[in-house]
């Protein structure tokens, strides 16, 4: 690849501020910094290609430190109900799928979620039935831990009415005994198990879409888990390897599964092993579920449902059994926690199967949405990197303060105080479950509200500054990586990630402006993965 210079943009470098306009790049790696007419005479005699900015704001290159490539690929393709708001919409949306879809074939949707709705109902199984017994039904809420299916979907995944619930999982059931439709964790495995499985050329593109439509948004990488949807570590590496030698400039960060162990160990797969634009990263597992289906672990009884206290997806003693495997082949862990029985859970694990000193990357607390102080005191002695969310303060409030009660809201989407912890914190949108738009996480958490809504912000103590949500989503997705020293800020030596944009970026702006930003310019390792049409991209020497 020719050396590029790119110069006349505006440099994000609030630790060290400068009047420098130009970058210039060699072997996706930034050689230099200072004013284009300086590095222009630097390099008389080098060839090299220009690149103009405009005048344009750059940015360190934006990464997204959990989402799912391959779901949100499948998801641009699916039924959507993110912005449905009644029951009733719902079901005219489902009318209109099953009229055009052929008898027999399932009709699959997601993203529903019953707190925006009034009265928060949500279709019953008969309801369902009604709008077709010719086609399974299966819809996936926003949180990905809860579903809801009709009577033909019970049927192909062999649950007939009065089936217990699994381990790990649950039905939900009326006031009379039946079946109404709902299905918890585990309980949805026999209902993925009889689903038509996507052919490998259409996971493929739904990557390759994903992957674009990241790039579009300012993304330079995500840290993803693709294992379970792709089902083997051969072929996830094998798709990247694909998607890079066909022109795709993206980067990933790979989390694995961990019922993929054995896989892992025999293709003697290593954490932090890979190269510059694809990395293997921590064993990832799930502790619990998640608040929206009341199946995240807490340890007192929900408040607006004093009968549960939510789903283990595991026992300690398999728990521990995970880590030490991990541990074994050298990995780091990374565990789904939201309530605060399964923080302590995974504080008590790491605490008995402590991270050698010598791993280059971290362990990875994902979520961290409810956590009880004597729990943080234990996990800052921990080396430890926190994924936080910043999106679902906006999609879970204000219903999530009658879940858990005024007694658990210490560390309730604690960002800022998971800041000052010293734990490095990285930022991330959870998609398909959240909008993969990083300047919507930016915006929630600085605001702690809605688009739209005027108020305060919810628990606005927790409010980040722009620096510091933007730094969520730079510096701190580059530690949780173990990638502080290459990524992360506009510096000499590192690798040139860029999220070019058509506004400045700074404290004291109106927060609502991050909501109007337009992306001209994606650019990782060097390469530019995404251009705006109003752009232009100049060839030169």
């Amino acid at each position: 690849m020719k050396p590029v210079l790119f110069m006349n943009g505006k440099l994000w470098m609030p630790q060290s501020p400068t009047a420098a306009d130009a970058v210039f790049v060699e072997d996706g790696v930034i050689r230099a910094i200072g004013s284009a007419a300086d590095l222009r005479l630097q390099l008389a005699g080098k060839d090299y290609r220009m690149v103009d900015w405009e005048g344009a704001w750059v940015l360190p290159g934006l990464v997204d430190a959990h989402m799912h490539l391959g779901m949100h690929g499948l998801k641009l393709g699916m039924l959507d109900f993110t912005e449905v708001t009644s029951k009733e919409e719902m079901l005219d949306m489902l009318r209109k799928r099953a009229a055009a879809t052929p008898p027999g074939d399932w009709i699959l949707g997601l993203n529903w979620n019953e707190n925006s709705f009034p009265g928060g109902t949500v279709p019953h199984r008969l309801e369902l039935d009604e709008i077709s017994t010719d086609h399974p039904i299966f819809l996936t809420r926003t949180c990905f831990h809860a579903y809801l299916g009709n009577s033909a979907a019970f049927r192909k995944a062999g649950i007939p009415e009065g089936a217990p619930d699994p381990e790990s999982g649950a039905f939900g059931r009326d006031p009379s005994g039946q079946l109404n439709g709902w299905i918890y964790e585990n309980a949805s495995i026999p209902f993925f198990d009889v689903q038509p499985q996507p052919e490998p050329a259409a996971l493929k593109h739904a990557l390759h879409e994903a992957c674009r439509d990241a790039l579009r948004l300012g993304l330079t990488a995500a840290h993803t888990e693709d294992l379970r949807l792709l089902g083997s570590a051969d072929d996830m590496l094998r798709i990247h390897r694909e998607l890079r030698e066909q022109g795709l400039h993206f980067r990933t960060h790979q989390l694995m599964y961990h019922a993929f162990l054995a896989e892992i160990e025999d293709l003697q797969l290593k954490a932090g092993s890979g190269d510059e634009w694809n990395r293997i990263g921590a064993i990832k597992l799930f502790v619990d579920g998640a608040v929206g289906g009341r199946t995240a672990l807490l340890m007192d009884p929900y408040d607006d449902a004093p009968h549960t206290r939510g789903l283990a997806m595991h026992s300690p003693e398999e728990l521990a059994h995970i880590v030490r495997s991990a541990r074994r082949l050298g990995y780091p862990v990374a565990f789904h926690a939201i309530g605060d029985a399964a923080a302590e859970r995974m504080a008590e694990v790491l605490e008995a199967n402590p991270l050698p000193m010598n791993a280059k990357l971290p362990d990875r607390f994902i979520h961290a949405q409810i956590v009880q102080p004597p729990t943080v005191e234990r996990m800052m002695k921990l080396r430890l990197a926190v994924d936080l969310q910043p999106r679902f303060v906006a999609s879970d409030f204000p219903w999530v303060l009658e879940r858990v009660g005024s007694n658990r809201t210490n560390y309730l989407y604690a960002w800022k105080k998971w800041l000052q912890s010293g734990l490095p914190c990285s930022g991330g949108s959870d998609a398909p479950i959240e909008p993969l738009d990083p300047f919507l996480g930016i915006h929630a958490a600085v605001t702690r509200r809605k688009p739209g809504e005027r108020h305060e912000g919810y628990i606005p103590e927790e409010k980040l500054s722009v620096t510091e949500a933007v730094e969520l989503f730079t510096m701190g997705s580059a530690a949780a990586a173990g990638e502080a020293g290459e990524r992360g800020s506009i510096e000499v030596g590192k690798y040139a990630d860029f999220t070019v944009v058509d506004r400045s970026v700074h404290d004291g702006m109106d927060p609502d402006d991050l909501l109007k930003i337009k992306v001209r310019m994606t650019v990782v390792n060097g390469e530019i993965g995404y251009m705006a049409d109003s752009l232009s991209y100049l060839r030169g020497e």
